[in-house]
Parts: structure tokens; C-alpha cells; sequence
């Protein structure tokens, strides 16, 4: 458009790639054009990058471009000693140009069940699937965009080989576990530290057994002999031996102490 024509350009140090200029046409041949774009240093317009506006192939360049013409270019390349032009708009966005995670703005083009088609300004239009245009469950795409619209959205993978360019708006939108950029994560059970967990494991005093006292040697041979008095017959010989051994005066005698002890 001439309304971004670039007038003010005075030296070749202050062209950028890109820059919409205008320029006059000062010689031609086979190859191209050469071109004042008001520099110290013409410029060459190659005949591959001349345009015409029916669009039929270039067969002489004299019969396109006159000397002293003005045409509308735009710089395709610079070098330390020659500035290259072209009349084809350059892309906006060029693959060089492109990597993963950039934000870029385009329009709507197309719009299909499973996404949308983006015109971002490069050689093929950006993709946004169904599943990456906003938070939560989309049936179709036409529920959330149209087409002709004016969108922004994050470059997630692209190839250059296969002319691919995946989008996705919505990498760009608060997640929905997020307010005002405040996760919200859930809550974990607090942990117990050891000293906590041993006290918590430690049994009360109210559930403690209380500790029986230790029976005394009298008792502990009462026992015994009770115990063994209890034993079946039919047990080893050694065994029978052992109860008869237990005397009547010594059966007595545990008998007086332990009443004396009640």
C-alpha cells in the first residue's frame, strides 16, 4: 500500500529487509532492472521479481518497465556491495521468522468441525484445532469464532517440510484452576512430624494395663505346684515324680503365707 511507502531514506545503512520503498528506473536488461531508490547506491530488481498486472509471464523486461518509471518495491536482500528489490509483496512472517511460543495475530479464513484456518501472514495459514481454542469442551468451532475475525494466538509446533503451522488460543487464556494469575492447587493433608506421629502412637495413660506386681518367690513356687498338680497322667514319668515330690508340710506352709500376706 503507498500509504507505508518509506520516503525519508537517504543511505543504504538505514534499509531494513522488507521496507516498502519507491523507486525510478534508471537501466534494464535481460536480468532485471536497475533502480535509484535514493541511495548512494542503485539497486537491482531481478527479472524473477518483477510483477506485471495481468500476471502473464515476463518475456523482455523493456516491455514491462520504461527508464524513468517509478515502481513500488520493497528490499529483499542486502549486501556489502549490492542492494537487492523486489516488486512481490514480501510475507509478513517468514519461516526463518517463525518459532515455537511466539504470539501471533491474524484472521479467520476458514472454519472446519475439527478447528480454524488463521491467515498469519506466511506462506501457509496457521491451524487451531477444536481442542486449543478455549478452556474446557468445544462440539464445534463455530462456537467460539467466525470467520473474518481478528485473532491472537501462540505458535506450539510448526514444520517447515510438511508447511505446517499448529496454534493454539487457548495457551493464551487463563487456565481454569487460575484467578488473576493465582494457581489454585488443592489442598494436601497435613504431615506429622516424628515427634507428633510418636506422641499420637504413644498409648494414653488411660488405656495403659496397669502393671501387675511382680509375684514373689513363695507365690511363684505355689504356682507351680498347682500347676503341676493340674497335669494329665498320662504325662512323662519325670513329670509324675516331680508333683509327688511336693510334701504335704511344704503345701501347708505356702498355704499359712499366703492367707498371713491377705
Amino acid at each position: 500500500m503507498a500509504s507505508d511507502i518509506i520516503t525519508k531514506i537517504s543511505s543504504s545503512s538505514q534499509l531494513k529487509r522488507k521496507m516498502h520503498l519507491r523507486g525510478s528506473v534508471i537501466k534494464t536488461n535481460k536480468a532485471g532492472a536497475i533502480v535509484d531508490i535514493g541511495v548512494e547506491k542503485p539497486a537491482l530488481l531481478h527479472v524473477s521479481q518483477i510483477i506485471i498486472e495481468n500476471g502473464q509471464p515476463i518475456l523482455r523486461v523493456e516491455d514491462c518497465l520504461k527508464i524513468g518509471q517509478e515502481v513500488d518495491l520493497y528490499v529483499r536482500n542486502i549486501q556489502d556491495d549490492r542492494i537487492e528489490v523486489t516488486m512481490k509483496e514480501p510475507l509478513l512472517l517468514e519461516w526463518r521468522e517463525i518459532k515455537t511460543d511466539m504470539v501471533v495475530k491474524g484472521k479467520i479464513t476458514k472454519i472446519e468441525k475439527f478447528g480454524a484456518f488463521v491467515d498469519i501472514g506466511a506462506e501457509r495459514p496457521g491451524l487451531i484445532h477444536v481442542s486449543e481454542l478455549t478452556q474446557g469442551y468445544v462440539r464445534d468451532a463455530s462456537e467460539i469464532i467466525s470467520v473474518g475475525e481478528e485473532i491472537e494466538a501462540k505458535v506450539i509446533e510448526f514444520n517447515r517440510r510438511k508447511k505446517q503451522i499448529k496454534l493454539s488460543m487457548k495457551a493464551l487464556q487463563p487456565g481454569l484452576d487460575e484467578i488473576e494469575g493465582v494457581k489454585i492447587t488443592p489442598a494436601r493433608p497435613k504431615r506429622r512430624n516424628k515427634k507428633e506421629k510418636s506422641k499420637k502412637d504413644k498409648p494414653s495413660a488411660a488405656n495403659e494395663t496397669p502393671e501387675e506386681n511382680e509375684p514373689t518367690v513363695m507365690e511363684i513356687a505355689l504356682r507351680e505346684a498347682m500347676g503341676k498338680a493340674d497335669v494329665d497322667q498320662p504325662a512323662e514319668e519325670s513329670r509324675s515324680k516331680k508333683i509327688k515330690s511336693v510334701s504335704t508340710e511344704q503345701a501347708d506352709i505356702l498355704s499359712r503365707t499366703l492367707k498371713h500376706r491377705a
